[in-house]
């Protein structure tokens, strides 16, 4: 063999190697970390006469200093009462254009309805309640007009359209009109809670971002051609523990807070978590503030939170962008909702509590430790034939409603506190008791799929979760006799209704469904719980959605 022939062979090995070498260090790139830094303007506050406009006005002022002394940018989402008045105008258009957004924050006060034609029905200027001041309170049409008069004004005043609008409730068809007609990029709502403030969001996305079913805002739609192409992001940083427990409690990253986002020790372990547990996908979240709240309240909590997300910054370990920014990146990069996760590995303070949530464009999931059991806490599907509530109709009550499809719901199936689920049990002895184990570890199989690995006794409970399917396995036989029982709290209201040819039947709001097993079987009990799942061959298999 000559020495060409032998430097083309090298050449041809070397040539053959580098695209599975470029995969490898794909794959072992971490998960991006994003934070949006997102202020939303508000220019009346007729709920306190000591909040006045230069208070408002000064907490903007205020927010962008510190912003600018940490060199870290952001979003600023004017309310349309904001967006008129000249001062905010001046001072925003000051913003360096490139690390800077300037977008619409969705709630709706009298100026800006009354310019569209529409009679106000609020008892103030800006009125909070769902049937006057949101979208939801409004018929199609006047929703139409209602953004014709505010785009076009934010554009007289900024020379474009806004690409971010958020607020804590949209419908459909807002978002719709807004992205067929002004091309959006961005959207955001509230993190899921219960009555809070009159709005209800539960079983939706969790954390992160999805991209919408065209006739549910709220509900991430299965197919390219049934959503709306619009990632919306869930807002507020919530505590993947406290939130979902308490429900109707504000456990988030919003500074203002003290035993949340306005407590050092809160915010220290939020940002571990948030950065070095391992996320499949990519981890998100919102800090920032409305500055209804005025600055008094909110420095001290964000005075201890922008050093911290600058540090981070510096260090390479999260990513500080616009939401319109992180719209677009997020549109390049998934051309469906995509799989993620959240994980926390070691809890607040001496709490032994551990989970995992994990989102598919099909349903969400949530795996809870607590004292050396594990449970089943949340499993919501989700469905984008379902319309929300306000598609055509309107809210005539202080209330507005969006909602998945539930198949364990710990919390409202459960106490405050103390969410229900599956619990994994054992039969000891004849006695039905829960398994107990070690510390869970999180691993990211592919961009799809998670693996949870649970050490037990002298084996492990292998736990795979992907986007259609949960697949738990015993391994090395840790324990005899193994299955699960869904629990819920005395006189809970659930959507269960009967097992039926080993499929769980379930129907919420007039929709029915099931859960049913690959692999397992799914029978009556007499125990007290819901009904029982048991494994075939050491294995259970749920399927969460169509295969």
């Amino acid at each position: 063999m000559n020495k060409k022939t032998i430097l083309q062979l090298i050449l041809l090995v070397i040539v053959t190697l580098l695209p599975v070498s470029h995969s490898l260090a794909q794959q072992k790139q971490p998960s991006p970390r994003i934070v949006n830094i997102v202020n939303f303007i508000r220019d009346i506050e007729p709920r306190d006469s000591s909040i006045t406009k230069d208070v408002l006005y000064k907490t903007v002022v205020s927010q962008i200093k510190l912003m600018k002394q940490y060199h870290l940018g952001g979003t600023f989402l004017l309310q349309y009462d904001a967006l008129i008045d000249k001062r905010y105008q001046q001072l925003l258009k000051t913003l360096p254009a490139g690390e800077f957004e300037i977008g619409a924050w969705w709630e709706l006060p009298q100026p800006l309805i009354e310019k569209a034609g529409i009679k106000w029905r609020g008892k103030y200027a800006w009125d909070w309640h769902s049937d006057v001041g949101f979208s939801v309170g409004y018929t199609p049409a006047e929703r139409e007009k209602i953004i014709d008069v505010y785009f076009a004004d934010f554009k007289k005043v900024f020379g474009y359209y806004p690409r971010s609008v958020a607020s804590w409730v949209i419908d459909a068809h807002s978002l719709n009109y807004m992205y067929d007609k002004y091309k959006i990029v961005a959207s955001a709502n509230c993190k899921d809670q219960v009555g809070t403030d009159g709005f209800t969001l539960w079983g939706g996305y969790w954390n992160q971002a999805y991209y919408p079913s065209r006739i549910n805002a709220y509900m991430p739609a299965q197919h390219a051609e049934k959503q709306l192409p619009v990632p919306v992001f869930r807002m507020l940083g919530s505590d993947p523990i406290r939130q979902y427990a308490d429900g109707g409690k504000v456990t988030t990253l919003e500074p203002v807070y003290d035993y949340a986002g306005g407590n050092e020790q809160w915010i220290n372990w939020f940002f571990k978590t948030f950065t070095n547990d391992p996320a499949l996908g990519f981890n998100y979240t919102q800090a920032g503030q409305e500055n209804s709240f005025t600055w008094p309240a909110m420095q001290k909590g964000l005075e201890m939170q922008i050093p911290i997300i600058a540090q981070l910054k510096q260090q390479g370990k999260v990513r500080v962008e616009t939401m319109k920014t992180s719209g677009e990146w997020f549109k390049k990069t998934y051309k469906v909702t995509p799989s993620t996760t959240f994980a926390v590995s070691k809890d607040l303070g001496e709490s032994d509590k551990k989970t995992i949530w994990y989102n598919s464009r099909f349903y969400r999931l949530n795996l809870l430790w607590q004292g050396g059991n594990m449970r089943i806490a949340d499993i919501h599907l989700f469905n984008e034939t379902v319309p929300d509530k306000y598609l055509k109709d309107v809210t005539t009550v202080n209330q507005s409603f969006f909602y998945t499809l539930p198949v364990v719901d710990g919390f409202q199936w459960g106490k405050r506190g103390q969410p229900e689920g599956f619990r994994l049990m054992m039969n000891k002895n004849g006695e039905e008791i829960p398994v107990e184990g070690g510390n869970p570890v999180f691993t990211n199989i592919n961009p799809t799929t998670a693996l949870t690995t649970w050490p037990v006794e002298k084996g492990a409970f292998e736990i795979i979760v992907n986007e259609r399917s949960v697949i738990i396995t015993a391994k090395n036989n840790p324990v005899n006799d193994w299955f699960l029982d869904l629990h819920v709290a005395e006189g809970a209201k659930t959507a269960f209704r009967d097992v039926n040819n080993n499929n769980a039947e379930y129907e919420f709001d007039g929709h029915t469904y099931k859960l049913s097993t690959k692999q397992g079987t799914i029978e009556k009990t007499a125990n007290g719980s819901l009904y029982r799942i048991k494994p075939k061959d050491q294995k259970i298999t749920l399927i969460l959605a169509d295969q």
